[in-house]
Formats: structure tokens, sequence, C-alpha cells
């Protein structure tokens, strides 16, 4: 991978080269004065006021430049505006189509700034980020306090490209309407009164995408693709989106998502009878949570080999997770006639080890191209929550009891049976369908100097050649220093190429990644608690069948997308992406406040309540903590094996395992003290997560 300074300047409009962010001159800033703290010649609030006063202007510069060009684009708005309405007076339609192009000229150039905007941007970002990481300060969160919050903030301009909206609009009005005049015969139909009509033209198509992009505002299909965490790169180039094209089939992308939807179906289908089964074996009720959690124990290690295999393979992990699951699935079926609780974990073992989850994002994040990743993404969540609903669901339906041979199957033993002939249908449709991609990287073309040919022999006057001689060397120079920067990157360990172990990962974590991972941690114990413990609690205290806690998780997995399209598209588009996320920590913690049995008796409505409450909270954090998580983590995350995806789900897993230990060992102590016992560590964590949050609240701008 490219060191990112090389890839700005790569990036960097041609004309505009001396406006963008100075990221060369900082880097070099951060590495000096990192020399000069071990040598002893610098205090730390010398160069903390150093490097603020250099950012500062480097900012002023970008957004002047910002407001400079946009005052052009206001002025040709005005003019076309005045030609526009001479048009209205006198409609000619070759006159209509000229200004129509005028008007996509100016949508072109504010692409353009669009663009310069981004870059800006990310440079940003990266320079506070690599400031924070040399330094140990929280430097970012000081600057963004005193920066982003002032009443002249410029930083504002640049994070949240303050007037280009009405830019946009402009535009886009405007355009609409010379459709509508060439349609419609002037009548007058504007794209305010009437959002939902459609005027089709790809400049507008372009800037919307490029607005959504930048900005915070966003919709259903993008809020939810942040659920996969598929990290890409900042600044990707065109040689690696032609490599995904090459790589990219319909029917392997099919089935890596039907392999997420069969693997989550797999892991809930027996949570509703999990208690029960574990009682027919002579076990404990509360012993159900290490049977859910035993599929979470080998799934930490089963993640790690299968996110290690994807270097090489997609097709091998994949049939070898089919082959383990069906095993998995038919010794845990096996083992009502056997009778052996053992035999009952050791398949739950095998369905962990199984998990292919990380071969699923990597195949999107490697063979997906860029265009079309972002709905590979959300199908990727779709699948997951689609799975999450269905096991429940399914499990209500296999409510059954019959022998066939010496074969029992009942509400325990029937969703393994039926998991066993799913992985077998897909295992034979994958060992048919699938194509294994190319994974030889596509080298970069060097640029050979073409061969000039027969060189003229012309006498030259010195002193023209003296300028050029010059200009030549200073040239070289700068091409060393830039060289002698990307060398510095690349020796201080910020040269962008995967990491090759789980400690060189952990070194790439910042404070706000790992609070962001902690919320992430956060998240899935408490909806594990709540989870994996259902059967039991409401079989407890309500008297529930199996059939009811079917019915009920499946109600919960239900009201996963709808709660998407709400906050993706509403509530993402009217806050920031770090107050949804503080304000569902919150939540969450209310719901977990809300479980306690404080009252008795303990009633239906108060456990739907503060269930529904935490689980749509937590799915609602879950997508914004990994939109954040991805925006502030190292590019270097994005791929190789201990990659960012690796990370979370790493974090989520040991969440799970820790809160099914958790449940068991409280069922010690009775089933009438589960409940509190189980939810004093989740509200601890909540409250814990809570103070981490807004410690780094300011970094995440």
């Amino acid at each position: 991978m490219v060191a990112f300074g090389k890839k700005l300047r790569e990036s960097q409009i041609e004309e505009w080269q001396g406006c963008y962010i100075n990221y060369k001159l900082m880097k070099k800033k951060v590495n000096r004065y990192r020399q000069q703290i071990e040598v002893g010649t610098q205090n730390g609030d010398n160069f903390l006021m150093d490097f603020s006063r250099l950012l500062d202007c480097e900012i002023e510069r970008i957004v002047l430049f910002l407001l400079e060009q946009q005052g052009q684009l206001a002025t040709r708005l005005s003019d076309l505006r005045q030609q526009h309405h001479a048009l209205l007076q006198q409609p000619d339609g070759s006159r209509i189509s000229e200004l129509q192009e005028a008007y996509r000229a100016v949508g072109c150039d504010l692409l353009r700034l669009l663009s310069f905007v981004e870059i800006n941007a990310i440079g940003l970002r990266k320079i506070l980020k690599k400031f924070d990481k040399r330094f140990g300060y929280k430097f970012t969160d000081y600057y963004v306090k005193t920066r982003a919050n002032h009443p002249y903030s410029q930083l504002r301009q640049v994070f949240k490209h303050v007037g280009f909206g009405a830019v946009v609009g402009a535009i886009c009005r405007n355009l609409a309407d010379l459709q509508d005049l060439q349609h419609h015969q002037g009548n007058y139909i504007s794209i305010y009164d009437h959002p939902a009509l459609s005027h089709p033209d790809p400049v507008i198509d372009s800037i919307r995408s490029a607005v959504e992009k930048l900005s915070n505002s966003t919709n259903y299909l993008h809020f939810l693709g942040r659920h996969a965490f598929i990290m890409e790169d900042d600044l990707p180039t065109p040689s690696q989106d032609d490599s995904a094209d090459q790589r990219y089939h319909f029917m392997s992308l099919l089935l890596n998502l039907v392999n997420t939807f069969l693997y989550m179906v797999n892991t809930y289908i027996i949570v509703p009878t999990a208690d029960s089964y574990s009682l027919s074996l002579g076990a404990a009720a509360t012993v159900c949570g290490v049977v859910i959690g035993s599929m979470a124990v080998a799934q930490v290690f089963s993640s790690v080999y299968f996110s290690a295999w994807s270097n090489r393979s997609y097709f091998r992990p994949l049939v070898f997770s089919s082959v383990v699951l069906l095993v998995g699935n038919t010794l845990y079926a096996l083992a009502f006639d056997l009778n052996s609780i053992s035999v009952l974990l050791i398949g739950r073992l095998f369905c962990g080890l199984g998990s292919a989850r990380a071969v699923n994002r990597r195949y999107i994040s490697d063979c997906v191209p860029l265009k079309l990743r972002m709905q590979a993404s959300a199908g990727f969540v779709s699948a997951s929550a689609l799975g999450m609903a269905c096991g429940p669901a399914l499990a209500c339906l296999l409510q059954k009891n019959f022998k066939i041979s010496k074969l029992t199957f009942n509400e325990n033993t029937l969703p393994g049976w039926l998991m066993t002939l799913a992985w077998l249908v897909y295992l034979l449709w994958l060992w048919i369908s699938f194509r294994e991609p190319s994974l030889e990287t596509k080298e970069a073309a060097v640029p050979q100097e073409a061969n000039a040919g027969p060189l003229a022999k012309v006498a030259v006057n010195s002193d023209f050649t003296q300028p050029l001689l010059v200009k030549s060397e200073a040239k070289q120079q700068d091409d060393g220093e830039d060289q002698e920067c990307d060398d510095i990157e690349e020796d201080s360990g910020e040269f962008q190429k995967p990491v090759t172990s789980i400690v060189m990962a952990y070194r790439l974590l910042t404070p706000s990644v790992k609070v962001q991972l902690f919320v992430y941690f956060m998240l899935k114990y408490a909806m594990e608690i709540l989870l994996a413990e259902s059967s039991v609690i409401t079989g407890y205290y309500f008297i529930w069948q199996s059939s009811s806690v079917a019915v009920f998780l499946a109600c919960l997995g239900l009201t996963v997308l709808p709660v998407n399209i709400i906050v993706g598209n509403y509530i993402g588009n009217m806050f920031e992406e770090r107050q949804v996320l503080l304000a569902s920590e919150i939540m969450v913690c209310f719901g977990i406040l809300l479980s306690f049995q404080v009252f008795i008796p303990y009633s239906v409505p108060q456990y739907v309540g503060s269930a529904l409450i935490t689980f749509v909270s937590a799915e609602v954090l879950e997508g914004v903590n990994l939109s954040l998580l991805s925006r502030v983590m190292s590019s270097r995350l994005s791929r190789g094996t201990y990659n960012g995806g690796l990370l979370s789900t790493e974090a989520g897993t040991l969440a799970r395992v820790i809160a099914d230990g958790t449940i068991t060992l409280s069922g010690y102590l009775g089933e009438s003290r589960l409940l509190n016992i189980t939810l004093a560590p989740a509200l601890l964590i909540c409250i814990s997560s809570i103070i981490a949050t807004c410690f780094t609240y300011n970094s995440l701008y």
C-alpha cells in the first residue's frame, strides 16, 4: 500500500497544489518535535503551542481558498440566474440546453471543490491522530474543543463544509427547473414542493454522492452498511478498484451472504431451547450459558485462522467452515440420544470453529468493487439481522416430538438436524457455484521514460540553460525531501502496509480506538446477557414455554431493520454520529436499569419493555460505533490478517464469552438471583463506557 503523503500528492488538483494542507511540513514538524524531546531541547508546552499555531495557519489558508472558490461559483451562478430569468420570458430550446450545460460545468467545478475539502479533512484527521500517537497527548481533544466550538470556528468550515449547501441547492434547483421548462412547457414544479420528484442528471447524482460521503448526512443503505465494519482506504486508487472489478463474481458474493445468514440462524436457533436441552441431559438450566457461549469461545480462535486463511483463498475456508458446521450440528442433535452433555458442548464448539464471518467480510472488502461495496455491506448486515430473527422463529416451528429408528426428533434436537441439512445443501451449492478470485496483486505500472529519438544538435545559450538547471536541481532537492519524509514515515512504522501480529495491531490503537472497541464490547455484552438468559428468566418469572421465548426473540430480531431505517434516514441526518453514540449508550444504560428486579412481582411489561429499549439502543449504538471506529482506526488495519474487522469481532466475541460465563456462574446462586447478578456487571461496564466516551468525545469530531 502507498503512504498517505504520496496518495495525497497524487490526488491533488494540479492548479490548486499550493492550497492543500501541507501534510509533509506538519509530518516533519512532528518528527522534529520527537527528536527534540528525546535530546531534551524542547518543552512539551512549547511544541504544543507551536503545532497549534501551525494547524491554525494551515486551516485558515484552506478556508480562505474555499471561500474564494465558493465566491467564484456564486458569481457564475448569479450570471446564469440572469440568463435563466431572461429565458423564462422567451423560452428557446437551444438556449435551454446551453444553460443546462453551463450549470453542469459549475457542478463539475463544485465536485472538484468537494474533493478538495475531503482530502484536506482526511489530512487533518491523520495528522492529529499521528500527533496523539507520537506523544501520548490528548491534543485532538484539546484542539477540537477549543476550535470547533468557537463562534468564529474555521475548523467547522473544513469538517462541516459550511456554505456548500447553498451552491448545491442552486445547481440542483436550476437544473431541475430547466428540465421542467423543457418537458412540461413551463409548468413550474419545485424540488422543494416535491422532494420525491426525480430529475435524473449525472452531475446532480455525483454531487449528491460527494456531499453524502463528505457530510454527516446519510441514508439507510449507508447506515446499514456501516454495521459490517468493512474498512476502506482513505484515498482508494483506481488500480485497487480495477482489481476488485476483476475479482467480482455475484454468485460468490451471494454465497458469502448466505453463509452469514445461516451462521446467524445457527447461533440463535438453539437459544429458546438451550435451558430445556440442558435439563434433559441432567444439567442445570443455567448451563445454557455454557451451551450458547461455547460457540463464542471457539469463534475467538476461528476468527484468527479464518482471517489468515483468507489471505490465500476464499473457497477453501468456506468449504472447511461448512463441513465443520455440518459435523457440529450433527453432534448437537445426537447428544440427546447419547444422553451426553459433553457431546452437546463439543457440537457447539465445532459450530464456533466454523465461523467464517471473517472470510465473508474480507471477500466484500477485497473482491467487491467500490461502487457496490456499500450495497454488499448492507446485504451482509441484513443477512445477519434476518438470521438473528429467523433462528428463534424456526425454533418456534420445531415444536415436534417423534422418532425415526433410534433417532429422536424433538424441540431440542430438531434445530441441530435442520441446520445439518441446511449446511449440507449450502456445501453442495458452494462446490458448484463459487468462483475463486485471483489473489495476485496488481502491481502498479512504473512509467518509463519515453525514448525521445535522435537529439538535434542545437547550440543553446548558457543563460537559458542555467535557470533550467537551477530549477531542475531545486525539483530534485524537493523530491529528495519528499522521499526522505516518506522514508521517515516508513521507518517509524507509518508506512501503509498490513500489520503482521496482534501486538503490532495493538500498538496502532489510539485512546479513541480503544474506547470505541470498549463500547463495542459493552453493547455485545449487554445484548448477550439479554438474549442468552431469556429462556431461563422468562421460564422462572412468567412460566413461558419455549415457543413463547422463540416468538419474543424473533420479534426483537425483527426490530433491527426498521430501527436502522429510522436512524439512517432521519436521526443520522439531524445529529452528529458522536451525539447519537452517547445518547445510545445512555439509553442502553437506562434499559439495563429498568431490567432490574426491584418490585415484586416482576412483570412481563417491565421485562419486555426494558429488553426492547436495551436491544434497540444497542443496535443503534452498534452502527454508529462501527462507523466511528472505522474513522479513527489506522488505515493499516484495513487489510491483512489482523485487520479492524477482526479486532472488533474479537472484542464482541470475548464479550459474549464473558457474558455467557457470567450467566452460568451466577446460576449457582439460584435462579431467583440470576437476573440482578448478571445485570450488575452489565450496568457497571455501560457506565464505564459512557465515562470513557465523554473523555474522548472531542476526538470523534
